[in-house]
């Protein structure tokens, strides 16, 4: 066997239906336990996002919420909703709905084990599954595993993918220029040096700087492309109630493939949300709050500006102007649907590109290339991010100097190389090392639960404090039982020292 067919051949088993039935599982699982807070509280979700703050070590909510969501809100949204409809068929829309729901709950839990188990290292608040695997459930080969997952997929492979989204949507709206070196044109290579300059300034500034470039263009790219959903779907309103009837007609429909509707519309909201594959954590870790579930309320909100907006925002754009083809289980070439031209590529952005012309002719094209840019852009940076916060926990297991220079080196040169060539298994092995993180992730955040149950703990704690009117919240993991939450109860005593010597 070739080396791209191991690669798709360990694919096919970690990305089985196994995994997709795992992550719905495990979204029902923490609903029905958590008593659905990802609606009880979602007063709390918006009223955190207003009146977090940040500090000397930490970033505020808000700006954690747009770190993690600019990990979520990638090109996945465009080409891999197109992707969702033209091999589910319009149902699959409604899966993804459903997978975006449970997944909130996994958002907080994952998120919550973030904030408890988290460090202050050199600095900065440092957390995520490698973390919590350690000193939550106190297997180390478990949280090393994870490290090394997420170095390999985050750090090398994934964002060469993403800044070839990048080059793309810039040539696309430059042109490629005259060839000056083999066959990348001017415009391509301008590209590049565009793109490593501007990811060199922000990586180089560490989390304040990576979480106040998240803060600045991630509502207004994700705002942009909502609103202008919001026209498409205004201009046709009319086709409204039939697309919505559409959806969830086509959920169930034999016609479509029930099978197919739930796999692609469960399968691209769990790429897009990333609920239980452990990315979240990272930037929610980083969140200065006074009480681990409030960063966990704020991230499971960031699962629904995700799916329920911003895929939302793609699906219907596609289905209320009919761009769409959905293949069906039959001989190549031949659709169950066929709206637009039979080449017409699946899974890229082209169902959105079409739908966005209908309504704006030749300046569809510009903008859709101008979200892919921003969207695929924002994502390398987050990508980064999950990656130097598994090297600082190797560094910080180990009391070995820290290897970050090297790193945002590396991730340089992958990106650079991923402007201008971005194919062989390249998405196999980042799909490899996603896989990876989303099996270790969410079966370990299970068994936490069974052994050590932090995370209902600390929503208990919270919502008592709640009750009971509090204008400060306080979480005392020794108190609630929470064992190895260490920064916490640094924290704690300070506090009572603070107000003694008050």
């Amino acid at each position: 066997m070739s080396a791209a067919e191991i690669v798709d051949w360990a694919n096919s088993i970690i990305w089985s239906k196994a995994l997709i039935y795992l992550c719905l599982g495990a979204g029902l699982f923490f609903s029905i336990l958590t008593r659905f807070v990802q609606v009880r509280q979602i007063k709390e979700m918006a009223r955190l996002l207003i009146h977090g703050s940040s500090s000397a070590q930490g970033i505020s909510s808000f700006q954690a919420l747009s770190v993690s969501l600019s990990g979520r809100v990638g090109v996945g949204n465009i080409a891999g909703v197109a992707a969702a409809i033209g091999f589910g068929g319009p149902g699959a829309v409604f899966w993804m709905w459903l997978v975006a729901f449970l997944g909130a709950s996994t958002a907080y839990v994952e998120s919550t084990l973030g904030q408890i188990y988290k460090v202050e290292y050199q600095g900065e608040y440092r957390g995520g599954p490698a973390f919590y695997f350690d000193r939550g459930l106190g297997q180390r080969w478990l949280g090393i595993l994870f490290a090394v997952a997420a170095i390999i997929s985050c750090g090398l492979f994934l964002p060469g993918i993403q800044a070839n989204a990048v080059g793309n949507a810039f040539t696309q709206v430059t042109g490629e220029g005259a060839i000056v070196f083999g066959n990348i044109g001017a415009y391509k290579l301008l590209a590049l040096v565009v793109i490593v300059t501007l990811l060199a300034i922000i990586i180089f500034g560490g989390i304040k700087r990576i979480a106040r470039f998240a803060e600045l263009v991630v509502p207004f790219m994700a705002a942009g492309y909502i609103l202008m959903a919001v026209i498409i779907v205004a201009m046709n309103i009319q086709e409204l109630p039939g697309v919505i009837k559409l959806i969830f007609e086509d959920a169930f429909s034999p016609m479509a493939g029930v099978g197919a509707a739930i796999g692609w519309g469960v399968k691209r909201g769990i790429y897009s949300n990333e609920a239980g594959q452990g990315t979240g954590p990272h930037a929610a870790a980083a969140a200065e709050v006074q009480h681990p579930a409030q960063q966990g309320f704020v991230q499971s909100f960031s699962i629904y500006v995700d799916t329920l907006f911003v895929c939302s925002a793609t699906a219907f754009m596609i289905l209320i102007t009919g761009t769409y083809n959905v293949q069906g289980t039959l001989e190549a070439g031949q659709f169950i649907v066929q709206n637009v031209a039979p080449a017409t590529e699946i899974g890229s952005p082209a169902f959105t590109q079409m739908a966005v012309s209908t309504v704006f002719g030749g300046f569809g094209q510009i903008f859709v290339a101008l979200a892919v840019f921003f969207f695929a852009f924002t994502t390398i940076v987050a990508y980064y991010y999950i990656a130097e916060t598994n090297i600082t926990y190797l560094s910080y297991i180990t009391k070995t100097p820290s290897l970050l220079f090297i790193t945002k080196c590396f991730i340089m040169i992958s990106v650079a190389y991923g402007v201008v060539s971005a194919t062989g298994y390249i998405w196999g092995i980042g799909d490899l090392g996603v896989g990876l993180m989303a099996w270790i992730n969410i079966i370990g955040i299970i068994v936490t639960y069974f052994i050590w149950k932090p995370t209902i703990k600390a929503l208990k704690d919270y919502e008592e404090q709640q009750k009971a009117g509090v204008k400060e919240f306080i979480f005392d993991p020794v108190k609630l039982g929470i064992r190895n939450a260490t920064f916490w109860e640094e924290r704690l005593k300070n506090q009572q020292k603070s107000s003694s010597n008050d």
